[in-house]
């Protein structure tokens, strides 16, 4: 007599084992999930085709013997490999925001995406108005700026030319290509001579700033993406001295420059006490994204 066929499983009892393993393996996480519970839900809606959010809607679904068995093989390569998940399934959401993933740029995540999201950049962007993402990666915070603000155009450059093939991809992912122009150089050298006909409302950067000591502790998550995109020198600021000396050449009149710095609070203060910075709040807190008025630098 044949054994019975083991029981289907549910998307939910499905996330529950998968986040036991990923529990068991000792990852570490930061790249679009915060712990095991929420990668084993991006896991598993991966293969019924939603979000992560939408699959929290649909937990009663049963998985297919095919789907629960790619889940796994899904899992063991996150557990053998210790690569951020969004390499493996080539696809990260930000903000509920599918972008297309590789290992040519940084998985994206920023708390800048934050304040894009809630309108908190809106004082800054007039209709009609011109924006920057500087150092742009992926091209995941130019696309939710343009998204976000469908009347003004935005620039996005960026020093790697890998990077800059996956910001196109996703600019066709999401039909921007005539409101966001991709530029290709080292920071400023990527864009025209400023003249008052090309200056910028907002420029909005995440750029490399973890200092050297904790790039030296980042776990192997962390060492599977592009050090050009990580690394910051010594204290971290090596690219936010260059950024900041040039911003006003850029900005216009009332303009702005939000510059995400991470845990870099007290280097960024060492390197730069005569700046009147505001500190915008994110749900980490009010120390990792600043803002720079262009008056308060020139």
């Amino acid at each position: 007599m044949d054994p019975e066929p083991s029981p289907a499983l549910t998307v939910n009892q499905c996330i529950d084992q998968i986040a036991q393993k990923l529990e068991a393996a000792n990852l570490h996480y930061g790249h679009g999930a915060i712990d095991a519970q929420s990668e084993a839900l991006w896991i598993a809606s991966k293969q019924i085709d939603l979000s992560p959010a939408e699959a929290l809607e649909h937990l009663e679904q049963t998985l297919s013997s095919d789907q629960y068995q790619k889940a796994l093989a899904v899992t063991e390569e996150r557990i053998a490999s210790r690569k951020p998940l969004a390499y493996i399934l080539g696809e990260a959401w930000l903000m509920g925001v599918p972008f297309f993933c590789s290992e040519q740029s940084i998985v994206p995540r920023s708390w800048i995406a934050e304040l894009i999201v809630d309108g908190s950049l809106e004082p800054w962007l007039p209709a009609d108005g011109k924006a920057l993402d500087l150092c742009t990666g992926n091209g995941s915070l130019a696309i939710l700026l343009a998204l976000s603000c469908p009347d003004i155009h935005v620039s996005a450059c960026d020093i790697s030319m890998p990077a800059l093939s996956v910001a196109a991809r996703n600019l066709d992912r999401h039909g921007l290509n005539s409101q966001v122009e991709l530029l290709d150089g080292d920071l400023w050298d990527a864009l025209p001579e400023p003249n008052e006909d090309n200056l910028f409302d907002l420029i909005i950067c995440n750029p490399p700033y973890v200092n050297s000591t904790s790039m030296n502790a980042l776990p192997a998550e962390y060492h599977a993406e592009p050090v050009l995109a990580l690394a910051g020198g010594d204290d971290g600021m090596d690219l936010i001295r260059r950024i900041i000396a040039q911003a006003p050449d850029y900005l216009s009149e009332r303009g702005a420059i939000l510059i995400e710095i991470g845990n870099e609070y007290e280097n960024f203060k060492k390197a730069f006490p005569q700046i009147p910075a505001i500190w915008m709040e994110v749900s980490a807190g009010e120390e990792q994204v600043l803002l720079i008025q262009a008056e308060d630098l020139r």
